[in-house]
Parts: structure tokens; sequence; C-alpha cells
């Protein structure tokens, strides 16, 4: 294994520019979720390029690749990156700049397809070194519902070879470039949208007696929606309860007829996320009839909690330990964002890390989901020798 790794390391470093500008190209040309057609086609070049075995037209822009080591059914891993971008307007000043109006890799999606061409460079040069089977994912949609992950395994995606295990990174802005995180267990929250409309009877604001007011009806509901988080949910199981949106189109003198409100519930606790939500329509229902209102609340179920495998997480981490040392490997704390990547953890034994992407100096970072992302690329070389050492560790 000492000569494997260090085999990796040597390619890691010599293919760190090529990846680079990989990723450049990427961030350049970014695509929608389940618009990822220019995307696919460059990933299809590359898989191509370095001779590797693939298949396209899954959820018509995903691909799964397929690198055979010695021995191939003896075991199988998976690797996992996903290709769409954000609906943002990008602001930073470099040469790579989105030239794609209003959209921008603000997720790191380009690492991460990036990081899984070259490491798959790496393995399918080395693949006289291992025994098993690399099975590469590019997914699409991770952004959207219903998340390309749920539609890639209906499509088949962890079906021949069936994966003894699958593992995935994302970028971690707040993380020094150079180091990764890992967690084993329950890792981070399912995650719902909320569609709330209210009814009342506009009319004059200066006679409120005349109407039914929508938007204070709105606002008795946001305030006591919170009690599900702060009076019902138990101490031990997270939860986030937040709206981010109220349209009630009137006026400083006029009072509409309806708001909406949209929002997004968190949980990791399937009985609790079915509970709450009951107890959030029943309340919400309730408050607007008392006040002579109605309210339609409608969820549009999300992803699932993503938990890490123990076993396979393990594995991984003790492979990052050798692979960077152990001062560039932390402990993750619980998240109550979400990730498609969840669907798999829930059907295969799982590992879902975080690469170190923070520029030096940059204080603070800009975070994810924001027209300033970006990355210190230096982190390239780590993700891509550490994704391939991973994947050789896991099948052994």
């Amino acid at each position: 294994m000492q000569e494997i790794i260090q085999l990796i390391k040597q390619k890691a470093s010599d293919y760190k520019s090529e990846v680079i500008e990989i990723r450049r190209h990427l961030h350049k040309h970014p695509e929608l979720s389940f618009k990822e057609f220019e995307t696919c086609k460059y990933v299809c070049s590359k898989l191509k390029e370095y001779g590797i075995e693939f298949q396209d037209g899954f959820v018509k822009t995903g691909i799964v690749g397929l690198i055979k080591g010695n021995n191939p059914n003896k075991k199988t891993i998976a690797l996992r990156a996903d290709l769409d971008a954000l609906p943002i307007t990008e602001e930073n000043n470099i040469d790579y700049k989105s030239v794609n109006e209003g959209v921008m890799h603000a997720c790191g999606h380009d690492v991460h397809t990036c990081s899984l061409l070259g490491a798959a460079k790496i393995l399918n040069e080395l693949k006289g070194h291992f025994e098993g089977t690399i099975k590469l994912i590019f997914q699409p949609g991770e952004e959207l519902l219903p998340g390309g992950a749920s539609l890639m395994i209906k499509e088949g995606v962890l079906e021949n070879p069936i994966p003894n295990a699958i593992i995935g990174q994302h970028v971690y802005p707040q993380l020094e470039a150079g180091k990764v995180g890992f967690r084993s267990g329950m890792y981070m929250a399912s995650a719902d949208e909320l569609h709330v409309t209210v009814y009342g009877k506009g009319g004059h604001a200066a006679l409120p007696h005349l109407t039914v007011d929508p938007v204070l009806i709105a606002s008795h509901i946001v305030v006591a929606l919170q009690q599900i988080v702060s009076r019902n949910s138990h101490p031990t199981t997270p939860t986030v309860l937040s709206f981010g949106k109220i349209i009630g189109e009137g006026a400083t003198n006029i009072i509409p007829n309806k708001v909406s409100l949209e929002g997004t519930f968190r949980a990791m606790n399937e009985e609790w996320r079915a509970e709450a939500h009951l107890k959030m329509k029943q309340m919400a229902v309730q408050i607007a009839e008392s006040m002579g209102g109605k309210c339609e609340f409608n969820i549009h179920k999300g992803y699932p909690f993503l938990t890490n495998d123990k076993v396979v997480t393990g594995k991984a981490k003790d492979a990052a330990i050798s692979y960077l040392g152990k001062e560039n490997v932390i402990e993750l704390e619980l998240r109550m964002t979400a990730e498609d990547f969840a669907y798999y953890s829930q059907v295969t034994p799982s590992c879902f890390y975080r690469l170190g992407v923070k520029n030096p100096g940059e204080e603070p970072a800009s975070g994810l989901h924001t027209s300033t992302f970006n990355i210190d690329e230096n982190a390239i070389e780590t993700s891509i020798g550490l994704m391939a050492w991973i994947a050789v560790c896991e099948l052994e």
C-alpha cells in the first residue's frame, strides 16, 4: 500500500494544473439543475480521453463510468460528484467568471466534478495495483427537488454492479485548503419546503374593521409556528424552521386579499419530521380560521437526513490521516443543511466528507450560495489524490 500511496501523490501533483483547468472551464460554463447538457458532453469527452468505460443518459445528463482493477468482481466502490450550478449572478473578478448570465457554480460542484475526473484519471492509470471495481457517478440536479440522486437511483445507478459503499465530498469554505473533515453517523438534516397561502378580505387600511387582514394572520402564524421547534421537538433532536419569503401585495393604505409565505423545515428524525408536518398544518389552519381567514399549507417533502456509515467513514478517515497527516483531518459538527447524497446514504453504506477550500487570508470566507464564492485551487491536488486513495483503501 505504501507504493500505491506514493504513486497517487505523485500523479495528483502532476495532474494538478490540468484538473484546475478543467475546474475553470466548468466554472466558466455553469448550467442549472437538470439542464447540464454541455457539462455532460464535456465530462464524457474527458472520460473518452482517459480511456474510461462509461454510459451517459441517466436522468438525461447523468453519467456512470467504470474502472475495473484486478479481480473486478471482488468489490465495488462508488464515487459521486454533482454537476449542476445555482441561479446566482457571479460577482467575482476572475478570468474564468461565469459567462452564463444569472448562473454560477456557487456551491462548488465544479470542484466536485473536476475532482472526480482527476481521481478517475489517477485510478484508471493505477488499476493494475488494486482489486475490484470503481464506479464513477456524475449526477445532475442536486440543487433542485426531487434531487438527481433519487432519480439516478430509480434508473439503476446502484445496480450492475451494486456498490458495497459510496463516497462523496463537498467543499467547505470555512476550512483551510489541505484539510478535510469527517463525521460518523448522523451528519446532515432532512429538508422540506413550506408553501403557505393565507386568505382574508382586503380593503382600505384605514378601515381594518371592514377587512380580514391576511398580513396580521400570516404574522401570527409565523410567530406561533416557532412553538413547533421550541415547545414540541425533543432537545436531542435538532430542528430548524425558517421563513425566508413573505409576499403581501398591498400598499401603505391597502390590505391585500392574500399573503404568501415560503420557508424551510429541517430535522434529523423521520418520526418527528412527520409529526411536525401535521402540527404545522393544524396550527396554521386553526389560527387562520380563528381570525376569520383561511390557510392553505403545502409541504414539498425534500431530501431525507444524511447518515454516514461508521465502518465506511472510519476507513475513509483513516485513509485521510495516512494521506494528509492527523493534523489535517478534523471532526465535523452536525449540519442543518441538506444534500441529496442523503438518498444514497439511505440505501448504501456511505461516507460524505468535507474538503477544505478556504483561501489563505480571506476573513471571513465567502460562503456557499453567495455571488463571491471561490476556492483556493491548491485544494484540487488534495482532493483528487485523497479521493483516489480513499477508493483504493475502501476496496481492501
